[in-house]
């Protein structure tokens, strides 16, 4: 039987050779880790990987960005397929100039993000397994309020303001960032004070955060920041019935008008 890695990469040999593609962004090994990679036609493929995960969209933003003609392939696993969309609707990429190479994340790729549907919409590689019960979320919303409020409280007073969550997250992208100014988040204190550094984090994601996970998995302090955008994301579903990154057709609850251009 194939493995999934090799399967990869004849897959992305195929797109770079059929689609008439510039590149290829994907995961190329890198001492013990992975970095994002644009893999061309006629490139050693040897080195492409599949874990562990990275987020492959903000670099595929910029890389669109620099080269407005360009048309490039992505390694598309289930939230980078979701980030997409969500970005698309507001104006941050051009899916026209987009293939994406889908890639369905493995039983036990799922169990490690709590992952509710760790598949892209078409699967080029892998097979389709069943999303997770994200019991820790579940456990938590079971809470009484002062409880909930302590353990953030606790959480949050571990934080010193490195800014990883928000450099690392696909949905952060307004040009003027409110976490950097001094009315909302006072320079030079760590850490920073209860609650408004998260929340106003927080709050900008709403109806945008796709449960990549990244936030916690970039976070030093251990913060589990994937307990809170997974209860916002259940608030925003029950509350608006959408799900981020489901649908391309599917309106954000909380835009009032048409997207104007660079719109965050």
């Amino acid at each position: 039987m194939v493995d999934r890695l090799t399967l990869l990469r004849g897959a992305v040999q195929q797109a770079l050779e059929t689609n008439e593609l510039d590149g290829v962004l994907a995961l190329r090994a890198d001492h013990n880790g992975t970095v994002p990679h644009l893999f061309r036609t006629g490139d050693d493929l040897s080195g492409l990987a599949l874990w562990p995960k990275y987020p492959l969209t903000r670099t595929l933003d910029l890389l669109l960005s620099a080269q407005p003609g360009a048309r490039l392939g992505i390694v598309a696993r289930g939230c980078d397929e979701r980030s997409l969309i969500e970005m698309a609707k507001r104006n941050q990429v051009d899916l026209e100039r987009v293939t994406l190479i889908g890639l369905a994340c493995t039983a036990e790729e799922a169990a490690a993000c709590r992952c509710a549907r760790p598949y892209p919409t078409k699967i080029a590689v892998g097979e389709r397994v069943e999303g997770v019960e994200d019991t820790i979320t579940s456990e938590h919303a079971r809470l009484s309020l002062a409880e909930r409020a302590g353990f953030w409280q606790r959480q949050f007073a571990k934080c010193f303001k490195c800014y990883g969550c928000r450099n690392v997250c696909p949905q952060c992208f307004c040009e003027e960032c409110a976490l950097e100014e001094d009315l909302w988040v006072e320079r030079g204190v760590l850490a920073p004070p209860f609650p408004m550094f998260h929340l106003i984090r927080a709050m900008h994601t709403v109806g945008k955060c796709v449960g990549c996970r990244e936030c916690e998995l970039a976070c030093p302090a251990d913060i589990p920041l994937t307990i809170l955008y997974s209860l916002l994301r259940r608030d925003v579903e029950e509350m608006f019935g959408y799900v981020p990154g489901a649908s391309l057709e599917d309106r954000p609850p909380l835009v009032v008008s048409g997207v104007p251009e660079g719109w965050a």
